[in-house]
């Protein structure tokens, strides 16, 4: 399974962008897909998690502002930012909780995507 994350890249305060997470390989499904960030040295947080349902969890910092969608039928998810500040600059990594079945028995695996660099600056 790989986790293909894109859409990042430089933008002005307040100005928008969307990224993309594609999952790929062999597995039944997806349960929960989920947004993270890592600041240049500080610690790996959470933006926004989504159900394989949609119900949508976002973090206080960037609610309002982000938007977390997912197209179950291409495995990918999104996050829309919309309005954003340079405190938001990081490098945003994808994550997936990827079901299998073996022997009848159901299995759920993190995986993690490769990271894509967000910049927000004048």
């Amino acid at each position: 399974v790989q986790l293909q994350a894109s859409g990042g890249g430089l933008v002005q305060p307040g100005g928008s962008l969307r990224l993309s997470c594609a999952a790929s390989g062999s597995f039944f499904g997806i349960d929960d897909m989920r947004w993270y960030r890592q600041a240049p040295g500080k610690e790996r947080d959470l933006v926004a998690s989504i159900t394989s349902t949609g119900s949508t969890n976002i973090a206080d910092l960037v609610k309002g502002r982000f938007t977390i969608s997912r197209d179950n039928a291409e495995n990918t998810v999104y996050l829309e930012m919309t309005r954003l500040k340079p405190e938001d600059t990081a490098v945003y990594y994808c994550n997936a909780a990827v079901v299998t079945y073996y022997s009848s028995r159901r299995f759920s695996r993190n995986y993690w995507g490769q990271g894509t660099l967000v910049t927000v600056s004048s």
